[in-house]
This record gives C-alpha cells, structure tokens and sequence, in this order.
C-alpha cells in the first residue's frame, strides 16, 4: 500500500522509518512545512517526498498519517475525510473540545477512519498492566498513581500553542488510566505550579501540575507531571489493589534512586527522553494501524477516545482555575472568557 505522512519532525521522522521498513508499504510518499527536511528523510529512507499537503493529497495514496504541527491536525483530519482516507494522527485532535467535536463530525460523514497515536496502549508494561486489571490479579482496584516526568522544558517558543501541561502531557496519563482501568474519570481536583522558569507564567501554563482523579466506580487516581525532572525521562504507573501492587515503567533505566541501605545503585543509564522509552510503542501503533487498513483488527484508538482524554485535561484545568473539584461531565456557567464552567463535584 502507498502511505502518506505529514510532518517530518522528532515523531514524524520516527513514524517514516518504520512505515519505510514495514512489508506492507510498498511506497512511502511524505511532506512537510520545511521542504528541504522532507526532502532529507525521504532520500535517506528511500521514500518520496512532495512539496505540500496539497500535492500529497492529490496522489494516489492508500491512507494518510499526520504527524505534523499540533495546530495543523484538525483540518488536515476534514481533508483526510474529504477525500476519503483512513487516518493516524498523533494526539490532540485539537486544542479544544469544538475543534475536536468539528473533525469527529467530518470523520463520521464521511464515514472514514480515525486512529489517535495514544502510544502507551501500545507498550508493554501499560498492556500488561491493563491485563492485570482485567483478570483481577489485583482484586479491588484502590488506588492509581500516575507519574510523567520530562526532564527538561521545551523551547519557550512552544508553550504558547501547545495547548498547557494538562492538555500536552497529562492527557497521556488520563488516556491510560482510562484505558488500563475500562473506568470513565468523572471528577477532578487539580493545581499547578509556575516557580520555574518564567516563560511558564508569561505564557498561562506552569511547569509542574498534579490532579485527582475519581474514576466512575469510586476508585481515586492521582497523576503528576513536571517539565523539569532533572534525573531523566520519567513515565510510571502504579496500580493497588486490594490482592496486590503492580508497577509499570519501574525498570533498570527509571530515573529514581532509592536511599534504602539495600537497594541497588542509581540507574547508569536514565531514560533521557520519550522517542527511547517508547519507541517500541510508536512502532507498534503504526503497525496495528496497518493491520486496521488490511481489516484484520478493529481500531484500537478511535477519535472518541482522545475527546474523552481531553475533556479531562479541560476539567482540570477549570479546577485550577477555580482552586475546586469539578465534574468532568457537567458543565454550568461561565469562567470569564466565555469558558464553560463544570458543577463543583
């Protein structure tokens, strides 16, 4: 089949090599903003480059994959589903729920294809981990933590239009612990914090947040993320039960050092960011994603599935706002700026 991608970046430039080594793909053709760049990774992957969006788009191609700059996503979605094409995008859909709502609508006209690049479904521990769960290796489910940890802040020139901390990174961790659990998060508490660098602040967004998280059966989720965990690269969850306690992302390379007398020493080598820690995970979204193309599965990752991860990461930031629990599920009132406002939960 012939594939097109869009965008040539960190995760593009990841998603072309694989796509380039899959035996299904017989021709990969891509594109992106920066020409030149395109034109780079395709004559090292023995690929096609084109232009624009719009010469992609004109080809003959089998399905689209999007990995280009967030804010580009939802249209490039309608176009997709204009010219009948299945899908891959790499999350959010869009910065907003409308925006979201605006592409899912486009998708179910057309009646096409939308899958979400959620890549922890994708990854080992976080499967077993929702295995477990689901068998009942942990009995009652009690209590998850959620951790994602990155472990320096991006360019000040990103923040803007990255959507916050909730939105961009956190939305990961609801997106798991929806997944992991088969339970809907109905309410949550959250705060952040600004103290680091200042570019946070002058841009609304912060720099270390944490939220609690009530799922629809009782069970209580914490999730905490930073941009500015210095140790390394840090993405766990660890889930308690009632019959036992499981952990993912508590390997040889975690970035935590234990001070127990008995414990090993600090990991030699730290995660230093997310394209090694999941790059297996990446790989295997894709290749699940053209198996969904030859119908051989169902999608593991609809569009719905990123709405309802976003809607949290909108409730959370509400929450901070209002310094209050807040139902993700019904909103009241306004916040100033014509925000809808959810009930205190």
């Amino acid at each position: 089949m012939r594939i097109g991608l869009i965008g040539t970046g960190r995760i593009g430039t990841l998603h072309a090599r694989t796509l380039s080594a899959h035996p299904e793909v017989t021709e990969l053709v891509v594109t992106d903003a920066d020409a030149l760049r395109a034109v780079e990774v395709a004559s090292a992957l023995d690929a096609t480059s084109v232009p624009t969006v719009a010469d992609l788009f004109a080809l003959d191609i089998h399905a689209v994959v999007i990995a280009s700059a967030t804010a580009s996503h939802a249209e490039l979605i309608r176009t997709a589903a204009a010219c009948g094409l299945p899908a891959f995008c790499e999350k959010p859909i869009a910065l907003g729920p409308e925006g979201t709502r605006t592409a899912l609508a486009a998708v179910e006209e057309a009646g096409t294809l939308l899958q979400i690049g959620f890549m922890r479904r994708f990854d080992a521990g976080y499967l077993a981990a929702r295995e477990a769960v689901r068998t009942g290796r942990l009995g009652r489910l009690h209590t998850v933590r959620a951790v994602t940890s990155d472990p320096a802040p991006p360019p000040a020139a990103y923040l803007p239009d990255s959507g916050g901390l909730y939105r961009d990174c956190l939305v990961h961790d609801f997106d798991a612990i929806r997944w992991v659990t088969g339970r809907e998060i109905v309410s949550v508490y959250a705060a952040g914090s600004a103290a680091g660098p200042a570019m946070f602040a002058q841009a609304g967004d912060v720099d270390t947040a944490a939220a609690l998280l009530t799922l629809d059966d009782g069970t209580l989720c914490t999730a905490t993320a930073t941009r500015m965990n210095g140790a390394g690269y840090d993405v766990r969850m660890e889930l308690a039960g009632e019959a036992d306690q499981l952990a993912v992302g508590l390997d040889a390379r975690a970035p935590i050092t234990s001070l127990e007398p008995a414990a090993g020493p600090a990991p030699e080598r730290p995660w230093p960011g997310f394209l090694d820690r999941f790059s297996p995970a990446y790989e295997a979204e894709l290749a699940a994603f053209v198996r969904v193309l030859r119908g051989e599965i169902p999608n593991p990752c609809d569009g719905h599935e990123a709405l309802r991860a976003l809607l949290v990461a909108e409730a959370c930031e509400r929450s901070r706002a209002l310094d209050a629990p807040v139902s993700v599920t019904e909103p009241a009132g306004a916040l100033p700026g014509g925000e809808a406002q959810p009930t205190s939960a």
